[in-house]
Formats: structure tokens, sequence, C-alpha cells
């Protein structure tokens, strides 16, 4: 997510360190470069003006303040404008629901309208859960024009944990108002309306969304954009918004090889807000969108804020107290140090999570895979050591060595290596506590 804006946008801001002021010549070379970033990334060419000529403007002509260099002083201005352009110092993300509400979902066949919904759903019950809440949700369709559809989102519904209705007729506005009707006697807190898309925005579509829109009046109404379409997005947002209208979208597909620039534009451009960001293909593949950590992202400045809150859902509270106790006194253990190799795997990816840390370097797929590949290797070479091995690593001798070897199915290389790893995460745990609030590392 934003790889492609935060590596131009870090190789920008970086030969910019060494200057002694910001005059216009060097300012200039850098509006140039990151003018090519943001058209290479299918930001529209009138918003790329608009976003580089308020930058230049205040960035000329500014004074070096202590401890700051010129380019630290310059990513202050662009993270500004990148947060204006993005919807603001708000947490815009942070949406809740009135009870009891309709949620139409719209898009076109194809944006990830109904993997969405599934998310959306998930994500809701998550949070309800965190302040010990249920939430009773439904999940309809009226998407009768691509085959399968409404079969796909009863499997989801499934798998998520949350109710589906199939409605008994075929024709869209009679299946709402009978979704609608079912809804209201089961008393539910919210109704996910799936609705017909098309290739293409047509006058049918439209026509059926409006009549849908008139008779049920749903609170939200909700346009989920594919990123990968780049411009095209805002040209299909604009044709919603003149069609039906809608509150608020998400963008769908950001794992794949968009470059941003939907994000960059949207909010600015339509005056609308943007809720969430899906990536991936599982549930939790959804994440509401802040800006301010979207801003910080796109300078690859990362996102600690996001790093701490998925910690803190992929492990358990009194784990997370006692391993930061432990920390703090200098105990430390392998066997907090597996802990916490299982509670990254539950986080997701490496490759994500290495998105989320400040001044992470990019590296290939294969040296990523690798990394997921060791930190199973580690676990199991963890496994088979003795409970004493574990808190007291330091009586790890050649014999004990071959042994766990033998046990593991490793090298006493690969135990070596585990060991220099096992430091070096004390040290970035140290680093992580110092930069914010790690429940985890407290």
């Amino acid at each position: 997510m934003f790889d492609f804006l935060s590596e131009k946008f870090s190789g920008v801001l970086g030969w910019l360190k060494d200057k002694g002021r910001l005059s216009g010549e060097n300012v200039q070379q850098a509006m140039d470069q990151v003018k090519e970033a943001l058209l290479e990334a299918d930001v529209p060419y009138e918003l790329v003006d608009e976003f580089l000529s308020s930058v230049k403007q205040e960035a000329v002509g500014q004074k070096i303040e202590a401890k700051l260099n010129p380019g630290q002083i310059f990513i202050k201005i662009v993270h500004n404008k990148l947060l204006s352009f993005l919807g603001g110092d708000t947490s815009a993300g942070a949406v809740s629901f009135q009870i009891p509400s309709i949620i139409m979902f719209i898009g076109l066949q194809g944006s990830g309208k109904t993997t969405t919904i599934s998310k959306l759903a998930w994500w809701i019950l998550k949070e309800a859960k965190k302040r010990n809440k249920k939430r009773k949700i439904l999940l309809a369709s009226v998407d009768f024009y691509r085959p399968a559809a409404v079969d796909q989102l009863e499997i989801l519904a499934k798998k998520v944990g949350v109710d589906f209705y199939r409605a008994q007729s075929n024709n869209p506005l009679k299946a709402a108002i009978e979704i609608e009707k079912y809804f209201k006697i089961n008393g539910y807190a919210h109704l996910f309306l799936d609705t017909s898309g098309r290739l293409h925005i047509d006058n049918e579509m439209i026509k059926e969304l409006r009549e849908i829109d008139g008779r049920l009046k749903p609170k939200y109404k909700i346009l989920v954009l594919d990123a990968m379409s780049g411009q095209e997005s805002l040209r299909v947002a604009r044709a919603f918004e003149e069609g039906v209208g809608f509150s608020s979208a998400i963008l769908s597909k950001m794992d794949s090889d968009a470059r941003g620039g939907a994000a960059f534009s949207f909010r600015y451009a339509l005056k609308k807000p943007l809720n969430f960001v899906g990536f991936g293909e599982k549930f939790e593949d959804i994440e509401p969108f802040i800006p301010e950590r979207m801003a910080t992202r796109i300078l690859g400045m990362g996102d600690i804020m996001t790093l701490l809150e998925k910690a803190e859902e992929s492990s358990d509270v009194e784990d997370q107290e006692e391993v930061s106790k432990r920390l703090m006194q200098g105990n430390f253990t392998l066997d907090d140090f597996a802990k916490q190799l299982d509670m990254l795997e539950k986080m997701g990816s490496l490759k994500r999570i290495m998105q989320y840390v400040p001044g992470m370097p990019q590296f290939s797929a294969e040296t990523i895979e690798e990394g997921q590949k060791e930190a199973k290797r580690f676990k199991v070479i963890i496994s088979s050591m003795t409970l004493k091995e574990r808190f007291f690593p330091k009586i790890l001798d050649s014999s004990r060595k071959q042994r766990i070897a033998k046990g593991s199915g490793s090298s006493a290389q690969e135990i070596n290596k585990l060991l220099v790893k096992f430091e070096q995460g004390k040290q970035m745990a140290k680093k992580l506590k110092k930069m914010g609030k790690l429940n985890f590392f407290k």
C-alpha cells in the first residue's frame, strides 16, 4: 500500500538534507521529481499542479530551524500539504454506523464490492467485541445481474458469522422491499445491501439504484472503488455522485499494482470522505482510512499507530503485560521471542508489517519470503529447546546445540543465527518502545 509513492518521495527528499537553505533552485528540482512521481502514480495533472504550487509557495525562503535541516523542513511542508489533500488532520477513518441503519453499497462490477461488504461486516463485529458488545448484522443482495453474486455473498456471510437473507423476488426493487421488511421485523442493527453493478455505468443501472434508494432511504450509501483504476476511479465516482449520490467511499485492491493515485486524489477532488481501504482476500484485510497515518506512509515514515493496533489485536493482553514486564527487567527470553514470532504471524505477511515501520528499506519478494521461512524455522528450533534453555540461552554450548539441531532438523549455524536475531530483537523492542506506547513491549 503506497509502496510506489513512498519509494519515490523518499528518493526525492534524501538529497535535500545537505543543502544550506531551501532556495528556489533546489526546491524546483525537488518539485520536478515529485511531479514525475505523482503523474506516474496516475494523479490527475491539474491536481498535481495544484499540490506542487501550494508546496513551493510555502517552501521557498523558509528559514532553517534549529535541529532541522532543509530536507526535514521540506518533509514537514509536504506532509502538511499531503494531509490537506487526503482529508485533513482528522480521524476520518474512525467511522461508526447509527443503529439501526441500512447501508447500501454501490459500484461497478469487478470493483470488489461483495468482498468489501463482508470485510466491513467483519470489522464492525471486531470493533463491537472490543467494547464487549455484539452487533446483529444482516447481509442481502439484489445483484441479479452478475451470475452467482447472491450465492457468493451468502457464503461470505456464513464465514464472517453474520446472517444472510435471500429474497424470493428476482426484481431488484421488489427484492429490496422484501429484504427491508425482514430486516425490520427481526430487529437487526445493520443491513448491508449489495446492489448490482455493470462493467460500465449505464442508465438502466442508475435507474435501478435510484428506485431502491428512493424506496429504502438508506442511512448510508457507500461507493466501492477499484484502486487499480487510477484516474478512471475519479470519473466513476463523479458519475455515481451525479446519478444516485453516495455518502462515502471505500478503496479496494490497495495491495495490487495500484500506485496510490486514487487515494491521493479522491478526497480533494470529490470532497467526500474516504473511510476505508481494502487489500488482500482475508476478512481482516481492511483498514480505516486515517489521513494522518496515510500521509506518513506515503513519505516513508511508517505508521506506528496502526502497527500497535494490529499488535494488540493479535496477542493476549495478559501475555503482553508479562512480556513487557520481563523486558523492562532485562529478562526477555527465547520463550517470549517465540511468542512474538507467533504474534507477527497473526498480524499478517512480513511485507505488510514492514510497511508500517518507519525507515524500513524496500526488500524484494524473495527476501521477504525467506524472512518468513526463517521465522518459522526459528519457532521450530525454540520448540526443541528445554524450558531452561529458553530462559537462559547463554547455557547453549556445543553439545546442547547439536541436540537441538537434531531435534529440529536444523544446524548449529542456524541456531547461532537465531541467537543473533534474538539479541537484535531485544534492541529493536527498546527502540520501538521509545517511539510510542507499544503495549506488548511496555
